[in-house]
């Protein structure tokens, strides 16, 4: 089973304020111990939304929504992806993690991805064949 755990943005996160030394040593050690354990798939930051975009659909139309963005809460400051067994392990690996805004509050989302098992008879053997050529594509891609 894979996890995302989202890492939600505060103030700080949105004015660009970059982790500190002992935060960039604290995570390092937590993304080793998550590589040593087999788990880590992916663990990225993000910008702030200023410097992001939305792009809202109606129908056929597209509409451009340049960052910032209002609501601080409802953002994402980082990721984690992570595969394990079970919705259990995935919350014992996330409360392993340093505080990502120490000497505040912050909350840390775990949410399942989505498995080609999951979508039944719909996903045909040909959408599942297509869906594995991206994915190997995209592992290419990372290198």
């Amino acid at each position: 089973m894979r996890f995302m755990a989202i890492v939600k943005a505060d103030k700080n996160s949105e004015a660009g304020v970059l982790p500190d030394q002992k935060l960039l040593a604290d995570m390092g050690k937590y993304n080793e111990e998550l590589v040593k354990a087999g788990v880590l798939l992916a663990a990225e930051g993000l910008q702030p939304s200023s410097k992001g975009a939305r792009v809202r659909f109606s129908g056929d139309k597209r509409t451009v929504i340049d960052g910032p963005f209002s609501e601080t809460k409802e953002l994402i400051a980082g990721f984690w992806l992570i595969q394990v067994k079970s919705k259990e392990e995935a919350i014992q690996w996330v409360k392993r993690s340093p505080n990502p805004f120490p000497g505040t509050e912050s909350e840390i989302e775990i949410r399942q991805v989505f498995e080609a098992e999951d979508f039944g008879a719909d996903f045909t053997p040909e959408l599942r064949e297509q869906e594995e050529r991206i994915r190997a594509k995209a592992a290419e891609n990372q290198k």
